[in-house]
């Protein structure tokens, strides 16, 4: 016992700090003009990041993620056997205790019997395995809720993309809705001209074309607004068919972020942090495989008795006691201990690897997220002054028709020009929502996890 006791002074510690990550000071990419303001910070605090978009609609629609998702349901279930196994490992610390009582009786009276026994056993934690394996299982507990509030933005973020894209699908559905009756009216402009004798029916024809290709693309509208609806339904965990969202306005507005965004945020970003707690883990499984090569100590007691009736169970000559200790070592196992650290060791590294390589690609989608708003800012701005010069043309050329100045593949080519204009800063201003919302994913969300801090 002497010797197994200065053995455990010799155990050596897994190594407990995550691996260091250099992550720069601050971000290559520019954060756009507009993005300074500290106006919202307690709902970006507080993780609640789709209200800086000042949407209603979506507002309301966000809790019923948290409910009906199943993906969220699934993982809310892997926290809670994580937590399982968590206590299962620290119950190993505790003594067990058991009890046994029995009876017998046979076709002679005389010949029956009874016993009962009381027993207890403790192996004491003396190179630190049991302690390795729930720091291990702890860790796995916290990354299971960094995996649980990974896929919480993960639908969060799905459901705010879906959503901008229906509101910019029915914008657009309402902007063709306009300029339809603006082709019907050219139609019937031009239908009278063929009728007077004015134009050449190849002037009703290409009218009638204009029109009915932006039936077309009207159509192609609502099936994307449809299956963007879809898609919503499915994330709050609804059946599509008994799923509807009446129309609404467009807010095309997009949040302010804060004007400090250090890149050690990205450090407690979702799955950044189930990676490193996936590396503690690993640190623990080291040490797990480390205490193997140590001997196993066990104590146990037990008191019980046995008579031949239950009445004589209880008399004191009929009991008996026993205490025990019993010191098991391993000699030879074919290296299987060695080949087990071994594991361990490079499961660690795996961990390391793919820690760091998680806080790279993090750190690469802000930047794109950064980059992409820069460029979104310009080519709106851009497009807006081209769809407000192509809308002017379009009247003016139209007007020439009208006075038999201009041909009608003049306002045909105007009309085209001045539709895809304005459809193009529609579809800019909604690239620019989406990269927002990808933008604060890519930052975790917020500022505060839910999940606790490594120790």
């Amino acid at each position: 016992m002497a010797a197994t006791l200065a053995l455990a002074a010799c155990s050596a510690p897994a190594p407990r700090e995550s691996p260091r990550v250099a992550v720069g000071p601050g971000w290559r990419g520019v954060a756009p003009e507009g993005w300074v303001s500290t106006e919202h910070y307690r709902a970006w605090q507080e993780g609640r990041w789709w209200e800086l978009f000042g949407d209603d609609g979506l507002t309301a629609l966000m809790p019923r993620v948290e409910i009906g998702n199943q993906n969220l349901a699934a993982a809310v279930a892997r926290v809670a056997q994580a937590q399982a196994l968590l206590r299962q490992a620290q119950a190993q610390l505790a003594p067990t205790l058991g009890l046994q009582l029995g009876t017998q009786r046979s076709g002679d009276p005389a010949r029956g019997s009874a016993s009962l026994g009381l027993s207890a056993s403790w192996a004491p934690d003396l190179w630190g395995r049991l302690a390795a394996g729930i720091r291990q299982q702890g860790a796995q507990v916290q990354a299971s809720e960094a995996n649980l509030a990974a896929a919480r933005l993960s639908a969060q973020a799905s459901l705010a993309q879906a959503w901008f894209a229906l509101r910019e699908a029915e914008a657009e559905g309402a902007l063709l809705e306009e300029i339809i009756e603006g082709y019907r009216r050219a139609l019937a402009i031009t239908q009278n001209n063929y009728d007077a004798g004015i134009v050449a029916r190849t002037d009703v024809l290409q009218a009638q074309s204009t029109l009915e290709s932006a039936l077309s693309t009207r159509a192609g509208l609502q099936r994307s607004r449809d299956t963007y609806e879809h898609a919503i339904a499915l994330l709050v965990g609804e059946v599509p068919s008994n799923f509807a969202l009446a129309e609404a306005r467009w807010v095309r507005t997009a949040p302010e972020v804060p004007p400090a965004l250090p890149s050690e945020l990205l450090l407690r970003r979702p799955d950044v942090a189930a990676a490193e707690r996936a590396v503690a883990a690993a640190n623990a499984g080291i040490g797990v495989a480390r205490a193997a090569w140590y001997p196993a100590i066990s104590l146990s007691a037990g008191a019980g008795g046995a008579a031949a009736t239950l009445a004589q169970l209880v008399s004191a000559p009929t009991l008996a006691w026993s205490l025990g200790a019993t010191l098991a070592q391993t000699l030879l196992d074919g290296g299987a201990r060695s080949a087990a650290l071994d594991q361990a060791v490079a499961a660690q590294q795996v961990a390391t690897a793919t820690y760091r390589q998680s806080v790279l690609q993090a750190i690469g989608e802000v930047e794109d997220q950064l980059t992409a708003l820069v460029a979104l800012d310009e080519q709106i701005a851009h497009a807006s002054a081209a769809a407000d010069a192509a809308t002017g043309a379009e009247e003016r050329t139209l007007n020439s028709y009208r006075a038999g100045i201009s041909a009608f593949t003049a306002v045909v080519t105007a009309q085209t020009t001045s539709l895809n204009a304005r459809r193009s800063v529609m579809q800019l201003q909604l690239q620019r929502q989406q990269a927002v919302v990808a933008l604060i994913q890519a930052l975790g969300g917020g500022w505060l996890a839910p999940w606790a801090p490594a120790q």
